[in-house]
């Protein structure tokens, strides 16, 4: 049983096909015709529309594997994907859970722990601490130093996170980190990390099997808007060849320290000005930039993930992974950048979609489909594979032009835009970039278009 929506869950659902494995959609009312739910061999439906009835509820999505004897439960990304709840819930039903243990789910759901389980297995971190109350941020803040981050202890994405340029922002800032930790995490727990000034987002896709693991090459996720990704490459360009193997080596280290079964994410900070490398997080479950690795890989993950989760060793060995070429992805979301990203819901009028060597999209949209307010606004994912980095960018230009979603205002002309800046062009970006581009950018992107 597919317990998700959207790309993710048409994504599993072909994987299952192709492997003769029957599929479960579970639902929530506003997808029960989505095409999702067309896809699949048949659907349930899980609750009402919003997803605290629905996607977020561990025990309805437990009560629907039961009601259409289901063996397993994956729950693709997001919602509860990385919730040990959900995993322990189906454990106890007698259901395979598609992800990874239990104690592994607690291990680097909290960033705190996460950093420790990190320092133990050699990986270095970004210095930084627990803010327990304002006396104690105002401790480590001495020992960091400004600017800073404070970043909440039981998310991501994101939401908890907030810059510090000085000490007269601490307290405020900080009481406005915990309160947006506390309503969407349910724990206001912070802590504090130096902020670096020219970061890279790169991170390093492993696969465990409990026992062993393997690293799957590296992407890099550094265009981002308010810590949001909006575009991922693979293999990060312009990274120096030490950092990189350093990075796939941490990486390894860490999930064999974790016995990790399943596919997962370790996040980390290249520092161009110190020229090394930090530990930020890791990711227990499938990622929305996974296809790019899967273009340079030739591997479909959702097949590994499956394979791992019926209690098979790994089919890959390290030797075997060879990347080959440059893979880009764009996500393209239901979003009016003229104002400020908002949401655009609605029906969709019409949908184009680009073919031809080289080239995916993963989607859940058709003509007639409606974009809910209910749910995140990804649309879908154009990926693009070349034979290296200038061609890939070449062929997912011409692909965006080819690309038409209408009825609802799409981030499809903030990627032609950004395929067409020169600083991007060049490579190896940092975090900041994005906001550097929007100034420069916004007000033309129309003209683009």
């Amino acid at each position: 049983m597919v317990a998700n929506r959207g790309e993710i869950a048409a994504r599993v659902i072909r994987t299952c096909a192709r492997l003769g494995i029957e599929s479960v959609l579970a639902a929530s009312d506003a997808d029960l015709d989505s095409l999702p739910a067309r896809l699949a061999d048949r659907v349930v439906r899980l609750g009402p529309a919003p997803a605290a009835a629905s996607y977020l509820d561990p025990a309805a999505v437990v009560r629907a594997a039961q009601a259409v004897g289901a063996d397993a439960v994956h729950p693709g990304y997001g919602f509860l994907s990385e919730n040990p709840s959900l995993a322990l819930a189906c454990e106890a039903a007698g259901i395979v859970f598609v992800g990874p243990s239990v104690e592994s789910l607690h291990a680097v759901g909290d960033k705190l722990t996460a950093r420790s389980h990190a320092l133990t297995a050699g990986l270095p971190v970004v210095p930084g601490g627990e803010a327990v109350d304002l006396a104690g941020a105002r401790a480590v803040a001495a020992e960091v130093g400004y600017p800073l981050l404070v970043k909440a202890v039981g998310g991501g994405g994101g939401r908890g996170m907030k810059r510090v340029d000085s000490a007269d922002e601490l307290a405020h800032t900080l009481d406005l980190a915990t309160s947006e930790a506390a309503a969407a995490f349910g724990d206001p727990r912070v802590y504090l990390e130096r902020f670096v000034s020219s970061g890279r987002h790169v991170e390093v896709q492993v696969l465990g099997d409990g026992s062993s693991a393997v690293a799957l090459g590296d992407r890099d996720c550094s265009v981002q808007r308010r810590y949001q990704k909006l575009f991922e490459e693979a293999p990060a360009p312009l990274l120096p060849d030490t950092a990189r193997a350093g990075m796939v080596a941490a990486a390894l280290a860490l999930a064999v320290h974790l016995g990790y079964r399943g596919l997962g994410t370790v996040e980390l900070l290249y520092d161009r000005e110190r020229e090394t490398f930090y530990f930020l997080e890791m990711n227990a479950r499938i990622q929305v930039e996974h296809p790019v690795t899967e273009m340079v890989t030739g591997l479909d993950l959702v097949a590994e993930q499956l394979a791992v989760a019926e209690g098979l060793p790994l089919r890959i060995r390290q030797e075997d992974v060879v990347l080959t070429g440059h893979a880009v992805e764009c996500r393209i979301n239901a979003e009016d950048w003229a104002h400020g990203f908002r949401p655009s819901p609605g029906r969709i009028e019409r949908v184009v979609l680009p073919v031809g060597e080289g080239l995916r999209v993963d989607t859940h949209v058709q003509g007639g489909s409606v974009v809910p307010p209910y749910y995140d606004s990804l649309l879908g994912k154009l990926i693009v594979h070349g034979v290296d980095r200038a061609d890939a960018l070449a062929r997912a230009q011409a692909a965006l032009d080819l690309l038409r979603i209408d009825g609802v205002t799409t981030t499809v002309p903030v990627h032609q835009a950004l395929l067409a800046d020169a600083e991007f062009a060049a490579g190896g970006v940092d975090t900041a970039f994005f906001e550097r581009f929007l100034q420069t950018h916004q007000p033309h992107l129309g003209e683009v278009a």
